[in-house]
């Protein structure tokens, strides 16, 4: 496993968060919300990437402008019957997996198998560095349409985790002993997009209940484990939101957890790994319960 490989990413997110930018916010502010909402970065075969490649790929396309959701490695381009530009540079995603490996037990002398870990990375392009691809993969995403109050799929989504949803005040909070999400009605916030953004974020706490998930981070993070769990919680919002094709908003009040999450990510290199990994799992319960839900809303 390659520990340089762990510290170049975890850099990449920490050099963003200290410019007072969180990474997965930046594509919201960038060239694909020119033909449609932000989406989850794409293998060349439609397949979204996941955990911390989301990452990855999103803060690439928004240093470089691309518009495109969809990557592929060099051979895939060749077999497509494309070429990437000379000179264009490649962006580095990992693959994490695993091999066994049998030793000996010193004290019984028996064999032992081992699973260890490992990290590997490897290099994609966007297609706007890749010429000569068939048109399909230059067509942008629709826009959606405008002036949406309450939308649909997003309603059918909430609805189908079965999670205990309340209204009123002008606070957003999970409760965990109550085990229910509390939301500001919707005519509280700036857009429909905002109110969802906000909830998702309160459902992937959600995900953490000990009947579910059972996420705990106190004995790896101590007294930052709240903070901690705020990163995951952001990083769920997100994936959700994108996997949704809704254009999330960044919480004013998360800010003051940028301190505590470059303290984690400085002190850590694999945390931001971590967090992408548990933000996933969050994402991935919660789209498993309501995939049905949101096709037969959309």
């Amino acid at each position: 496993m390659k520990a340089d490989l762990y510290t170049k990413v975890t850099d990449q997110i920490v050099a963003s968060l200290e410019a007072g930018v969180k990474p997965w916010h930046k594509p919201w502010s960038s060239g694909q919300t020119i033909s449609g909402p932000i989406r989850l970065p794409l293998r060349g075969n439609g397949v979204p990437y996941r955990g911390i490649n989301i990452l990855m790929l999103w803060g690439a396309a928004t240093d470089n402008g691309y518009a495109s959701a969809t990557w592929m490695t060099f051979k895939q381009a060749i077999e497509l019957g494309a070429c990437v530009r000379k000179g264009e540079k490649g962006t580095t995603v990992v693959y994490a997996g695993a091999i066994n490996r049998t030793g000996t037990d010193e004290a019984t002398g028996e064999d032992t198998e081992q699973r260890i870990p490992f990290l590997k990375g490897y290099s994609v392009f966007n297609v706007e560095q890749i010429d000569g691809l068939p048109d399909s993969y230059r067509t942008p995403a629709p826009a959606l349409p405008a002036g949406i109050e309450r939308i649909e799929r997003a309603e059918a989504f909430a609805a189908a985790t079965g999670a205990t949803i309340r209204h009123g005040g002008n606070r957003a909070f999970y409760v965990p002993g109550a085990d229910m999400v509390q939301m500001p009605p919707l005519q509280a916030f700036r857009d429909a997009e905002s109110y969802y953004a906000t909830l998702t974020h309160e459902l992937t706490h959600w995900t953490g209940h000990e009947r579910r998930l059972a996420r705990t981070f106190g004995k790896r993070f101590a007294d930052q484990a709240y903070a901690f769990e705020e990163l995951v919680a952001e990083l769920g919002a997100a994936f959700v939101m994108a996997g949704l094709d809704l254009t999330p908003e960044p919480r004013a009040d998360h800010a003051d957890y940028l301190a505590h999450w470059l303290g984690i990510l400085k002190a850590d290199k694999r945390a931001i790994f971590t967090a992408a990994s548990h933000a996933q799992r969050a994402a991935d319960f919660l789209t498993g319960q309501t995939a049905d839900a949101v096709r037969e809303a959309a």
